[in-house]
């Protein structure tokens, strides 16, 4: 059931209410806070679901690729920390460290001469 979001104007709180399209077309909905019959429609976030496949391209498309400075460990980390939020997947500890060390401006090379085994899989 859809929840719908609301701004009262006489107390001037939030309310959330919950009702089905039909209910919303036809109902006076009333503030759970003062009980008054003046709340008007805010209009709340929207979110909108991607594919993995559409979220990829969108950061293969991302201009700020074309300006990455591959010299610049801090640039590198937080491009891979960007593209792990988008893939909304845990990478796990072993790529936190590599991100985190890149983050803090630690070069590639050192990062791999100090974790032997780097991206081995078992």
């Amino acid at each position: 059931m859809p929840v719908y979001e609301y701004i009262c104007r006489a107390c001037g709180r939030r309310a959330r209410l919950r009702m089905s399209f039909a209910e919303y077309d036809s109902a006076t909905s009333v503030c759970p806070h003062c009980g008054r019959a003046e709340l008007r429609r805010r209009v709340g976030r929207v979110a909108v679901a991607r594919s993995e496949a559409t979220r990829l391209d969108g950061l293969m498309d991302d201009p700020a690729l074309d300006a990455l400075d591959e010299d610049d460990p801090r640039a590198m980390g937080r491009m891979m920390r960007r593209m792990s939020d988008e893939m909304g997947e845990e990478m796990g500890q072993e790529f936190d460290e590599v991100v985190g060390r890149l983050e803090s401006g630690e070069s590639p090379a050192s990062i791999e001469a100090a974790m032997p085994g780097l991206g081995d899989i078992d």
